[in-house]
């Protein structure tokens, strides 16, 4: 499956939908690392998250988490939901 890197400036242009699985329990630990490496040490993350055009991935700092959502630049949310893959 080829994965379109876009930039998270663009998230907007794309619906966000929740992905075949749920991977928020898997994820939510690594999520709570990238926060962290973010807010102290301002190192990107790497995110796959589902949209209706297919799985999109993008490199940024995530500055918060919440139980259902994970909060990038600019007051961008997208849903825990929707997160495929999460690298450092």
């Amino acid at each position: 499956m080829s994965i379109q890197i876009i930039e998270k400036e663009r998230i907007g242009e794309y619906k966000i939908v929740p992905a075949e699985v749920d991977n928020t329990a898997a994820l939510y630990g690594k999520l709570r690392s990238a926060q962290r490496l973010g807010n102290e040490f301002k190192s990107k993350t790497t995110i796959v998250f589902q949209t209706e055009d297919g799985p999109k991935r993008i490199e940024t700092t995530v500055w918060s988490l919440t139980e259902r959502y994970i909060q990038i630049k600019n007051g961008i949310l997208i849903p825990l939901k929707s997160i495929i893959k999460v690298d450092f």
